[in-house]
């Protein structure tokens, strides 16, 4: 990708014990030599709007957009939910699910996505957003491990921010620069 272009997202940050939970977690419940990329515990995040390659010129306008959208306030407690695959029939990722009881989460990423779709930089998903933690990938040409997995521990935790990433793609994986953070 040139350097005019740059690969964007939005996410909401998890904490450090919640980051670092789910690395354990994962590493008890994986099968031993399960071929799986797994996600470096540091990337652990909740993408709300997958924004795709946008001009690096626009990053200024499009974070004044995140800006605005995240301003009604934090979503409440969120919870961990439970292990899944996705997609189900011929899963990519396993994941961990959010539990957002007050829908407070939902609304954070409605917001997000109508003023990003208003400003052009976004075409909001047709299916219901689905909040989760991508913990895993499965590469090509690779089955996921048939076997269900058990849920990571309960644990609840409030949302502290909301960060406007850059991905840079490469053999090894990609790797994300936070180009703008919002706290919550």
């Amino acid at each position: 990708m040139s350097q005019d272009r740059l690969r964007l997202f939005v996410a909401l940050e998890l904490g450090e014990q919640v980051r670092e939970g789910l690395a354990r977690w994962r590493a008890q419940v994986l099968p031993p030599g399960a071929k799986l990329r797994l996600t470096p515990s540091e990337y652990l995040h909740v993408t709300l709007c997958f924004l795709g390659s946008r001009a690096a010129a626009d990053v200024g306008k499009i974070a004044d957009a995140c800006a605005e959208a995240v301003a009604a306030g934090p979503p409440d407690e969120l919870q961990l939910g439970a292990a899944i695959w996705l997609p189900p029939r011929r899963p990519r990722v396993l994941a961990v699910e959010l539990v957002d009881a007050s829908g407070a989460l939902e609304a954070c990423q409605a917001a997000l996505s109508a003023c990003l779709a208003r400003g052009g930089w976004y075409e909001p998903e047709k299916r219901p957003f689905r909040p989760h933690v991508t913990v895993a990938r499965v590469p090509r040409g690779v089955r996921a491990p048939a076997d269900g997995l058990s849920s990571p521990p309960a644990r609840s935790f409030a949302a502290q921010s909301v960060t406007l990433f850059c991905s840079r793609l490469s053999r090894s994986g990609a790797r994300y620069e936070a180009l703008r953070q919002f706290r919550l």
